[in-house]
């Protein structure tokens, strides 16, 4: 693939990616505080979801791809590990277990969530076994990459504790209790774990992609 269908692919995952997400930003501001009681909270909480953090992740690192696809250098390759590692997360976790859960969406909430929960993650795998950049994925890399989703299940138990708010049913210690939300939260962490080391293995055993080396 040349570097300017290279550049164009990840710009076609940006689209949906951060699209979906300012249409998400766009509604909590038009409807105000909701449930949440302050517009901060309300904010707050928007970007305490996975699935928004996940595709302001894979976002900007596409946008970055976009640009120069031929971008490298050791944050960006733990950036685009972790962008991908999170949004495949988004799309299995989503479609598997939440959909059921989501209830009286807005036509434009369908969009949004048919943008954040199937269309960036399709595409992202897509771009990435079409595009890379590859090779990328080393050890430490792998290594790297982990750090933020368990960061963010750390985030969402303690600031849960806090406020009594947990972004996601299955991490809900008030319903579920505090054993069985943290079996959950390692499940999900085995998941991120296992989708790594399959990541590194398919990163040296594809083509090389625009920008590897």
């Amino acid at each position: 693939m040349s570097r300017r269908a290279a550049g164009a692919a990840h710009l076609l995952v940006a689209v949906p990616a951060l699209g979906g997400v300012l249409m998400e930003l766009v509604v909590a501001l038009v409807d105000g505080p909701g449930a949440a009681g302050t517009m901060a909270e309300r904010l707050v909480r928007l970007f305490s979801y996975f699935t928004i953090l996940s595709n302001v992740g894979i976002g900007v690192v596409s946008v970055l791809l976009a640009v120069d696809p031929t971008r490298d250098g050791r944050l960006l390759r733990v950036a685009h590990l972790d962008a991908l590692l999170c949004i495949v997360v988004t799309g299995i976790v989503y479609n598997t277990v939440l959909a059921g859960t989501v209830e009286g969406l807005t036509q434009a909430g369908q969009l949004s969530n048919a943008l954040l929960h199937v269309a960036s993650p399709v595409l992202a795998v897509v771009v990435w076994l079409l595009a890379g950049p590859r090779p990328r994925v080393d050890a430490r890399t792998v290594g790297w990459s982990v750090v933020g989703p368990l960061a963010w299940i750390a985030y969402s138990f303690v600031r849960g504790g806090m406020v009594g708010w947990y972004p996601y049913p299955f991490l809900d210690v008030g319903a579920l209790g505090l054993a069985r939300a943290l079996v959950n939260a390692g499940l999900v962490a085995a998941m991120f774990l296992l989708l790594a080391l399959v990541a590194r293995w398919a990163d040296r055993r594809l083509p090389a992609a625009p920008g590897g080396r």
